[in-house]
């Protein structure tokens, strides 16, 4: 059992105090961008701002071509006067200008004024007839390391240093190879959005059944912050970057692959040369139906700067991949790989040993500025709740089995109270039937089926143990087939698709009624959403779960055989616990953290659903769901809030009501120009509004959320949030803002946590979020053995209110040897690339409040006994468990409450879709705001679990 964990993370060494370095800084200035925007004619800009300039392409542009040049400031579009170009080097303006030239030419590219001299020409001539001047480059001393601290104790860094100081480490690490094993591998820097990122280059090869797949190493550098912790991290990751080569798509098929371009510099030695790999994207063209550059791609510039060399085109790369990954002359693409391309015989994923050796190379590139932070401890013991033994003692597998079945049988009864639950099955294979009905009762224990009915027309009936299961199984027939879209793009994809459900509805309500006094579930076997990609949104699966919701039916789907990877035993298996689930027939096992947890303690969590109108049903939508686990208590102890009602509803009741409600963002009318499915707002709406309309959605959240807290005060009470999910709709979970047992809504000042309930604890949940947000880890013992670790770990702080959780890998994932090598494969593990490595994430738990002995004393209950942090985190972690799943990514009420999420499913109402089909402005009218606050339209009528109509 290894005693200690390391995060891949570092922070500031007060030891070497201040990291000082030159910084030659650059502004647009105001005439150039005064010049820049006349060019551009005025048009609107990002967010609505006619006088913000496009200018992410000219950035890639620059960091590509560019030497010295390390990172842009954010905003310079907006602002001349801003900073926008950060460089170890003044760029010269034999390199500036021709950049600008090129890329100001893209913004108007059918001006027809030709007497009038290119802008290149007018930034380097010595006397133009109409001047514009170059902005000239200042020098800055900045400390890469410079923070300052929130009122809650937080340290941050200053703004600039979010993109600044990961590309000046990137370029740092990159001059220095990686060598292991008699190998070396060379890095080029990569700018992200979030950070910047070290591929090295070029790729590695691996051969297997006669073809050659390319693989790289690929870390991730991002800049963070930790609540309460003194200084601010930066965060490392490691993984394998695969490169497309043999696609198993047709150009139609790509939406937008990543493409890393690898070029010689066009101009003279500068110090990055040869570190910078950009990226673009390839994607096809709508109108033209062909592939080209986009998203603000810097490759279609390039032959104009370089017209030596020779780039490749969108369609020569897509069908030569492998040529251009090896080179063309001096000229490399790489197609970065995605599942949506086809099989890659390359698996992700990297074992803790070659994750320690490349963390173990960026400490000693980082030092002596940045040191590694700490190693985590364990903090208890008592890693997980009173799960059923799986061996040892008198246990057998099969005695743990009985032991659930008799569990999960009871679990169903409870929640059940008597009722009959309805089961429609509706199959495309026999297999699948089959598998369905052979589960079911080896899950619960049931004897025995009765079938009764017709041949075409199959029923079944299981009775005893306090329940009563009808389940009839039907062919799916036309119900799981493709929606029918129509393709009038005078209409927004919104409208068409919500025409379309409402067909589909019309062919479910004449298959199946109301399940009347009973609960019912529907479960159906339909294709995978590959299958449905030729014609976008017509994938059945949201339509249907929306009307089987309006004849109250919950709804529960299971792939093809051919569309799915796993055996059809377990899928049927996971399928029948998946309904157990949504019928609130699951519970958290009994933690085992000790007396001071109180004996009536309820869990809540909240989970914001937010879609956009890329969303599931194209339309934009933000909805809070509360969930509410009170264990040993009726119906199952599973709750969700109806907030329009303002009461607690058994749990699958809730996601009917989910599924039900129409509504939309606050000010996000679904509007399209035509020709357009998605068209921007119109110009009149300006960034002001914009603003309001986020704003006043932030303040209804919030007042859901107080009163949400109002409605627990009850009995003690556990809130856990995702920080990352809901501080788009609760900014003070920003952790800047954070304050040790304080809760802070909008503006005003933070608050005792007693405000909301003497007995309410508040845990914050953070994991990476796909942005790195917490730091990759592996366990070792500190003489060189390194591995995983389960438990809750901690720093050694006497008062630490932040603890990471950790579970073992799923029994799912391939066991593989600790030490596997994947970058440089031994002479023993050739295969090795082939190998798909599965490693755990953090879970990072902040204990924000509990009765600490100073929130006791501002209650004014000085002799009771203060809590202890690491018992809730410890309680919290516990959660995670449970007999019937591998450890889950968040605790089972937040769990929970991300799943019923998956019922939000709004739709473009009847005026929309009206106004829409017309061409007129009457969707602008049509009422918005948010089910939650009580402001939706009427639901449609749905069997509630009494059988009453609502």
């Amino acid at each position: 059992m290894y005693p200690t964990i390391r995060s891949a993370a570092y922070e500031p060494d007060p030891r070497h105090g201040p990291w000082q370095q030159d910084l030659h800084v650059l502004r647009l200035g105001e005439e150039l961008h005064t010049e820049l925007t006349r060019i551009n004619g005025g048009s609107e800009g990002p967010g609505g701002r006619p006088d913000q300039l496009p200018t992410r392409r000219l950035d890639s542009l620059l960091q590509a071509v560019a030497p010295g040049v390390i990172a842009t400031g954010r905003n310079a579009g907006t602002d001349g006067r801003l900073p926008w170009l950060y460089a170890r080097e003044p760029v010269p303006p034999e390199v500036l200008a021709p950049v600008i030239g090129t890329w100001a030419a893209s913004l108007a590219p059918d001006r027809e004024d030709d007497d009038e001299p290119e802008l290149e020409e007018r930034l380097l001539a010595d006397q133009p007839a109409e001047p514009v001047l170059l902005p000239r480059w200042e020098t800055e001393r900045a400390d890469l390391t410079e923070s300052a601290g929130s009122a809650g104790g937080t340290v941050e860094p200053v703004p600039r240093l979010y993109g600044l100081l990961p590309e000046w480490i990137a370029f740092r690490l990159a001059a220095r190879p990686f060598h292991a094993r008699g190998a070396t591998l060379h890095f080029r820097v990569e700018s992200s959005a979030n950070g910047a990122r070290l591929v090295s280059w070029p790729p590695r090869r691996y051969e297997h059944r006669k073809k050659t797949w390319y693989y790289s190493a690929c870390l991730g550098i991002t800049v963070h912050t930790v609540p309460f912790a003194e200084r601010f991290r930066v965060h490392v990751s490691s993984h394998v970057r695969r490169w497309a080569t043999h696609l198993d798509v047709r150009p139609h098929q790509v939406k937008g692959a990543t493409v890393l371009l690898d070029a010689p510099l066009p101009w003279p030695e500068g110090p990055d040369r040869g570190y910078r790999i950009t990226a673009n994207t390839l994607g096809r063209d709508p109108r033209t139906r062909e592939l080209v550059w986009r998203r603000h791609s810097p490759a279609p510039l390039l032959p104009d700067l370089d017209i030596v060399r020779r780039y490749p085109r969108p369609q020569e790369l897509f069908d030569h991949p492998e040529r251009w990954i090896n080179g063309c002359g001096d000229v490399a693409a790489g197609i970065v790989h995605h599942p949506a391309l086809g099989p890659h015989a390359v698996g992700s994923g990297l074992m803790p040993r070659e994750r320690a050796d490349l963390d173990a190379w960026v400490e000693e590139g980082l030092g002596p500025m940045l040191r590694r932070v700490p190693d985590l401890t364990r903090v208890t013991r008592r890693n997980t709740p009173s799960l059923l033994p799986r061996s040892g003692g008198k246990s057998t597998p099969e005695a743990r089995e009985a032991q659930l079945v008799l569990r999960r049988r009871e679990t169903l009864a409870h929640v059940l109270g008597g009722r009959a639950l309805e089961v429609e099955v509706l199959w495309q294979s026999p297999e699948t039937r089959a598998a369905l009905l052979a589960e079911l009762p080896e899950l619960i224990g049931l004897p025995p089926a009765e079938r009764v009915g017709e041949e075409a027309d199959d029923t079944w009936r299981w009775q005893g143990g306090g329940l009563d299961i009808r389940l009839r199984a039907r062919p799916a027939g036309a119900v799981a087939d493709a929606l029918k879209i129509s393709r009038d793009r005078t209409r927004t994809k919104g409208a068409r698709f919500a025409e379309a459900v409402e067909e589909r509805c019309g062919v479910v309500a004449d298959r199946l009624a109301a399940p009347g006094d009973a609960l019912g579930v529907v479960i159906a076997e339909i294709a995978g959403k590959e299958r449905f990609t030729a014609v976008p949104d017509s994938d059945p699966k949201h339509a249907l779960r929306i009307a089987w919701a309006r004849q109250g039916w919950l709804s529960q789907f299971v792939n093809l055989a051919d569309d799915a990877g796993t055996t059809l035993e377990h899928r049927a298996r996971w399928t029948w616990l998946d309904v157990f689930r949504q019928l609130g027939a699951t519970r958290p096992p009994a933690h085992r953290v000790g007396e001071a947890i109180p004996a009536d303690l309820q869990y809540a969590a909240l989970w914001l659903v937010r879609h956009t109108r890329k969303g599931p049903t194209r339309r934009p939508v933000h909805r809070l769901v509360a969930v509410r686990v009170r264990p040993g208590e009726g119906s199952g102890g599973i709750e969700g809030w109806d907030a329009e009602r303002a009461e607690w509803v058994p749990y699958p009741r809730l996601m009917v009501l989910l599924a039900g409600a129409r509504e939309q963002a606050v000010g996000t009318p679904d509007t399209a120009g035509p020709g357009s499915a998605d068209a921007s707002p119109p110009v009149s709406r300006s960034i002001g509004r914009a603003t309001g309309t986020a704003q006043r959605r932030r303040q209804e959240m919030e007042r859901q959320i107080r009163t949400l807290l109002f409605q627990l005060r009850d009995r003690p009470t556990l809130l856990l949030v995702d920080s990352a999910n809901l501080r788009q709709c609760w900014p003070r979970l920003r952790n800047g803002s954070l304050s040790r047992d304080m809760l802070g809504f909008g503006s005003g000042p933070d608050q005792r946590l007693a405000t909301y309930g003497g007995d309410l604890r508040v845990v914050c949940l953070r994991d990476a979020n796909g942005r790195g947000e917490v730091a990759e880890w592996y366990a070792h013992d500190g003489r060189g053995k390194v591995g995983f670790a389960e438990g809750v770990w901690g720093a050694d702080e006497p008062d630490g209110r932040v603890f990471s959780s950790t579970v073992p890998t799923p029994h799912t994932a391939a066991k593989l040897p600790k030490g596997l090598m994947k970058l440089v494969p031994t002479a023993e593990g050739r295969t090795a690339p082939g190998k798909t490595a599965w490693n755990p994430g953090q879970l990072e738990i902040t204990v924000l409040g509990c009765l600490s002995g100073k929130a006791l004393a501002d209650a004014g209950r000085e002799g009771e006994t203060p809590d202890r942090p690491a018992e809730w985190a410890t309680l919290t972690h516990q959660l995670r468990h449970h007999d019937d799943y591998p450890p889950l990514a968040r605790p089972l009420p937040l769990h929970l409450a991300r799943l019923a999420g998956e019922y939000v499913l709004p739709l473009a109402g009847p005026v929309t879709i009206r106004a829409a089909a017309q061409g007129s402005d009457e969707a602008a009218a049509e009422p918005c705001g948010l089910a939650a606050a009580g402001t939706a339209t009427r639901l449609p009528r749905v069997a509630t679990e009494s059988g009453a109509q609502v």
